[in-house]
């Protein structure tokens, strides 16, 4: 769980988490971090966040999808129905407007 401290004026600091990363890792992240002229933790915070962005755009893309497949196999299912005929023609709707 992230710990959130506090700063010499009281106002509460954002959350810290630890990690640990082999060391090939952390000496990657050096270097993206010296190209990109910041600082390790300011590029850690970086990845995460489009990896996470990148998460959640896949997430959606895969409801989008699933939802699709379920509107194929719908649309799949009422055409395979008979048709049937109407026994009269449809009664017309009438709608009135309330009178104040």
């Amino acid at each position: 769980m992230a710990t959130r401290q506090n700063s010499t004026n009281g106002k509460p600091k954002s959350p810290r988490i630890q990690v640990v990363l082999p060391e090939i890792i952390c000496d990657q992240l050096t270097i993206l971090a010296s190209n990109e002229s910041r600082t390790v933790s300011n590029m850690a915070k970086v990845l995460i966040q489009e990896g996470i962005k990148k998460y959640f755009e896949k997430e959606a893309n895969a409801v989008i999808s699933e939802n699709n497949i379920n509107t194929d196999k719908f649309r799949d299912e009422l055409e395979k129905q008979p048709i049937k005929r109407l026994k009269r023609a449809p009664q017309r709707i009438q709608y009135y407007k309330k009178s104040d």
